[in-house]
């Protein structure tokens, strides 16, 4: 992985939608593909079941390049920071360490409806790499993940 801005970066929910295919996918492979060889060096007998400590230290971005990997599609927003798009939403948690997804779409687009399930298959993602996922309700009782490295 690089520093922000320099090859390859996931798509977080917070910036313009990404086009799926092409370039992107291949980047897409490679990035994750990476994520897992990491975890084969440094963690030792865990593997890849665990994130690795570079995960740790840029915790929201390792959990979007895994939602992204796994097809779940990241909401987006346009030049005017209007949603155009649902998704999933990854966002640095309240507490250090911890990263916040949420499921966030344009008015009218039954994002909420949908976030339940949604964020239970988002959980169900990052739990196969080893994170902690508790679902929480947060502000006018939309549902959010705070996900967390394991114990």
């Amino acid at each position: 992985m690089t520093e922000p801005g320099q090859g390859f970066e996931p798509a977080t929910g917070d910036g313009p939608a990404v086009a799926s295919g092409g370039a992107r996918a291949a980047g897409l492979r490679t990035a994750y593909e990476g994520l897992l060889q990491i975890r084969r060096l440094v963690n030792g007998p865990a593997g890849t079941a665990v994130p690795a400590a570079w995960e740790l230290r840029q915790a929201p971005r390792a959990v979007a390049l895994a939602l992204e990997a796994s097809g779940i599609p990241a909401s987006a927003v346009d030049a005017e920071g209007r949603r155009v798009r649902s998704g999933y939403r990854v966002a640095p948690g309240a507490e250090p360490g911890r990263t916040e997804v949420t499921w966030l779409g344009p008015p009218g687009s039954g994002a909420a409806a949908e976030e339940q399930e949604r964020l239970a298959a988002c959980a169900a993602v990052l739990e196969r790499l080893g994170w902690e996922c508790l679902l929480y309700r947060g502000p006018r009782r939309r549902r959010f993940l705070e996900v967390e490295p394991p114990r």
